[in-house]
């Protein structure tokens, strides 16, 4: 908005010769009365910045035009990059930007605008002149170097530290550092400290300098007098870059900006920093001396913030401060003592009246504030925010989600949070958003942008965005289903290994759990049957039409699941269960879910539910005994379960999933790109691995096998998932990469494939469904070179990534892609399967104790197994890992 007091403007040329801002008009132009021409004189407003005020109403800062063209004259002579190519970022309303945008116009350079947040691509020709604030050093020694400028790098808006400054500097070694200070209040920029190339710096703050021209600096004590150096002093700026005040508020301008006593006639701005004098005539910035701060170069008056968050009714009392809880990290805090039970609407009001640079990243509800024994607030006592994941969030569904968990983790500083939570929630902010979207792109290679961080800031809502070889696709929902619904991919397989191998317990998913206490085995049998109700895959079956199969869905009777009820000795029990688990489903006309009540004693009982792999897998588990446990509960109080509709059933899924993989005869389809990928990914891959055997291998493999278990401890568990963020990896790359590497050194070569089992949950709407999702992927790893173990990490990860985006394609139709040597002695494409397990779900069924009944495994379908499974505390830290060797006994 333009002040009252600025007159309407002609056509005007500034002097640039004298640089003392004479302005004149055309020399041709004749003013008339009707012109209402008024010359510009250097005493004019330029521009007004706003800034924080300590009474909940900003002020704005008005700077006149000869204070501008006096800073704008000396930028010119110290920093010559200017006059080349200027890299300009921040908005205007940050006076910062005055020297990136102004100064190279007034001096023959060019100023190119860029959004460091959002540039993908480095700029065609390195900068000269980049101006920017501290914080921003961690952005641009990520960014690539054609970011930083090889002239001048000015930092000012906050305190510098030779630390902060120090790894930028050794990758850009020519570049000269600047250190400018200087208020709104005093034209951006008074006092500076030059840092030539080669220089060595003290550790600590970097010195803020001396002042520039036409400027004399006091450091004064309380009665305006000049303090010896290294003694803190208030700094106060006199001289050419003082400003006019601050708009319609004459009475903060006279408080502020006082008489000069060492220069009669001329003002002086009392800045409310403490500095002092170093012996050499430079100064050191030690701090403030009132309730102002900057954060991240914006000047801050906490005191708007707490009049803001104790306006609203809830809050009975606001204490807002700044916390650097980590080294570099400051961010705004707000405590509040509540007035009402709910204090949520004092955020909402913080964030409809608040810029966001003034916004709290936490806030904490104290009963009561902290009181030192004299009455006054203990700010040493305050609390540090705790910033952990919501409840009820989910785990991670992907690789992908389990990596961008570990980069949201270890850039927001906090132990773990789930793929729902919200990053600004947690106390992200825009400089933190720009230095996480910069290590997703480095670590998963994406073109992602602080945009898209801002409108879906969870790793559920991000991780859709990585790219269409991430899981692009359209969403999935119920679509017309013909008279013959085909199998899934992965259906196909299991199918058509029924039918080669005959009816067998090879690929049966039990379930066995202890209940005590007081079974209702008719709301139990009732509870089963609403279960099989509900998933429309575990009442179907598959016969042939035509020599295809398809899927069957039953009702009525035709989908009553068997039930059977038996008395069993306490000591005879193992061996019931065992037995029972041995039960062969004939595909094409048997219910694929089974279940057997042993009972061996009056309130002692062992539930076994038993279902076929080509209807459930890992991650049925959860959702079937959720579902399970809501109905045994309704049916034991008499009614019904009372569950909302799944949006979509298998079937819908399995027609879904063929038009996302499209046709193979198209080169542009999701599974032509695919084949194209593993058939180069997996040439030259060994026929089988050399492991080092007890006995020869049979001509055709009997599937019987054993199994060893293994626990490690939480502080193995611990330093695992360190080591996997420490390198952007994930807990399974890490044992991946350790298997391997004992592999090839027990004589199995230097080219190790693992085989392993992938979610295939890739859209939202399965997560409640029991079906059959999982692939299996072939993951390549090359030992060769004796590499270093976190160098073996790297390859792990660049070849898993790539695999990872290609998990689409069904593994038969891999295995007839890379048309391996066939045998029914072993497994093609791989012998060793590596698969992670979450937490067990809980089973909660009223007035029982539940209990998981362990089955001792006598199958194995590949040479070696790896079966892991992470564990955590309820805090979400590691709790050790648990798992199992399953080997062939052949």
């Amino acid at each position: 908005q333009r002040l009252p007091e600025t007159p309407a403007l002609p056509h005007l040329l500034l002097d640039d010769e004298s640089d003392t801002g004479t302005a004149h008009t055309d020399a041709d132009h004749d003013p008339t009365d009707s012109d209402r021409v008024t010359a510009l004189r250097p005493a004019h407003p330029a521009y007004v910045i706003y800034t924080s005020g300590s009474t909940g109403r900003p002020k704005g800062v008005v700077v006149e035009h000869h204070s501008l063209n006096h800073y704008l004259a000396w930028a010119r002579h110290t920093y010559p990059g200017l006059t080349g190519r200027t890299l300009v970022h921040s908005p205007v309303a940050f006076d910062l930007t005055v020297t990136g945008l102004l100064g190279p116009l007034t001096s023959g350079g060019t100023a190119h605008l860029i959004d460091l947040n959002d540039h993908t691509a480095p700029p065609t020709d390195q900068p000269t002149f980049v101006k920017a604030t501290p914080s921003h050093l961690a952005l641009l020694a990520q960014l690539d170097p054609a970011f930083s400028p090889s002239g001048d790098l000015v930092l000012g808006g906050e305190s510098l530290t030779a630390e902060n400054l120090a790894t930028w500097r050794e990758a850009h070694p020519g570049a000269t550092v600047i250190n400018e200070y200087g208020p709104t209040e005093a034209t951006v920029g008074c006092v500076f400290h030059t840092v030539e190339p080669g220089r060595a710096l003290p550790a600590g703050a970097v010195s803020i300098g001396r002042p520039v021209w036409n400027t004399q600096v006091y450091v004064l004590d309380a009665y305006l007098r000049p303090v010896p150096p290294n003694v803190a002093g208030e700094l106060y700026i006199g001289g050419d870059f003082v400003t006019r005040g601050y708009h319609h508020r004459p009475d903060l301008t006279a408080t502020r900006y006082i008489a000069d006593p060492f220069t009669p006639g001329r003002r002086m701005y009392r800045t409310g920093d403490l500095v002092k004098w170093r012996a050499d005539g430079t100064l050191d910035y030690l701090g403030r001396t009132d309730h102002q701060v900057k954060v991240r170069g914006y000047r801050i008056e906490l005191a708007e913030i707490e009049q803001t968050l104790a306006g609203h009714d809830s809050v009975a009392h606001a204490v807002v401060t700044v916390r650097e809880d980590q080294p570099g990290d400051r961010r705004i805090t707000a405590y509040l003592t509540p007035a009402t039970a709910d204090t949520a609407g004092a955020h909402l009001e913080a964030a409809a009246s608040l810029p966001d640079y003034m916004l709290p990243a936490a806030y904490v509800t104290l009963d009561t504030l902290p009181l030192t024994p004299n009455g006054k607030l203990d700010t040493a006592a305050l609390p540090a925010p705790e910033r952990t994941p919501a409840a009820g969030g989910r785990a991670p569904r992907t690789v992908q989600e389990e990596i961008l968990c570990g980069i949201f983790a270890d850039t927001l500083g906090i132990d773990r949070l789930t793929i729902d939570d919200d990053f600004f929630d947690l106390g992200g902010h825009s400089l933190l958003a720009t230095r996480l979207v910069s290590r997703i792109r480095t670590t998963l290679g994406t073109h992602l942008t602080v945009r898209d961080l801002f409108e879906t800031p969870t790793v559920a809502g991000l991780a859709p965005r990585l790219g269409a070889e991430a899981g692009g696709h359209a969403p999935l929902a119920p679509a017309p289903r013909p008279d013959l619904v085909p199998l899934s991919p992965a259906q196909q397989r299991l199918w058509f290994l029924h039918q080669l191998e005959g009816p067998s317990a090879t690929y049966n998913v039990p379930l066995a759990l202890r209940l005590s206490g007081e079974l209702d085995v008719p709301a139990l049998r009732a509870a089963i049957e609403d279960l099989v109700a509900r998933h429309e895959s575990l009442r179907t079956v598959f016969p042939r039409s035509g020599g295809t199969p398809y899927q069957r869905i039953l009702e009525g009777e035709a989908a009553r699941p068997a039930v059977e009820v038996r008395a069993v000795a306490a000591d005879q029990v193992e061996g019931a269960v065992t037995e029972a688990t041995h039960h062969t489903f004939d595909l094409t006309r048997d219910l694929p879910l089974r279940a057997w009540i042993f009972a061996t004693g009056q309130e002692e009982h062992v539930l076994l539910l038993l279902t076929h792999h080509i209807v459930s897998d890992g991650g049925s588990l959860a959702p079937l005994v959720a579902d399970l446990s809501a109905a045994y509960a309704a049916r034991r109080a008499g009614g019904a379960p009372e569950w909302e509709p799944l949006p979509v059933q298998y079937a819908d899924y399995a027609l879904w999933q063929r038009d996302v993989l499209g046709d193979e005869s198209d080169p542009g389809s999701v599974i032509a790109r695919q084949i194209d990928y593993w058939r180069t990914a997996l040439a030259g891959l060994p026929e089988q691995l050399e492991l080092p055997t007890d006995r020869p291998r049979p001509a055709e493999a009997s599937h019987r096998g054993e199994t060893i278990p293994f626990v490690w401890d939480a502080e193995l568990h611990e330093g695992i998932v360190r080591l996997a963020r420490e390198h952007q990896s994930t807990v399974f790359m890490v044992v991946q990469s350790a298997i391997a590497a004992m592999l090839t050194r027990l004589g199995a070569g230097t080219d190790i494939p693992i085989g392993t089992a992938v979610a295939g949950r890739t859209d939202d709407a399965l997560d409640d469904l029991v079906g059959f999702f999982i692939n299996t992927l072939v993951l390549r790893t090359d030992t060769s070179g004796d590499p270093s173990f976190t160098e073996l990490l790297a390859r792990v990860r660049e070849s898993n990534l790539g695999a990872y985006a290609h998990q689409e394609l069904p593994f038969e139709r891999l295995v007839e892609i890379v048309n391996p040597s066939r045998s029914l002695s072993h497994h093609p494409l791989y012998q060793v399967m590596l698969t992670f397990q979450n937490d067990e779900p809980q089973v909660e069924l009223p007035g029982l104790v539940v209990e998981p009944h362990v089955l001792r495994a006598d199958s194995a379908k590949f040479d070696l197994a790896f079966d892991v499974e992470e564990r955590t505390t309820e805090q979400g830290r590691p709790a050790g890992v648990r798992g199992s060797v399953e080997f062939a006994t052949d």
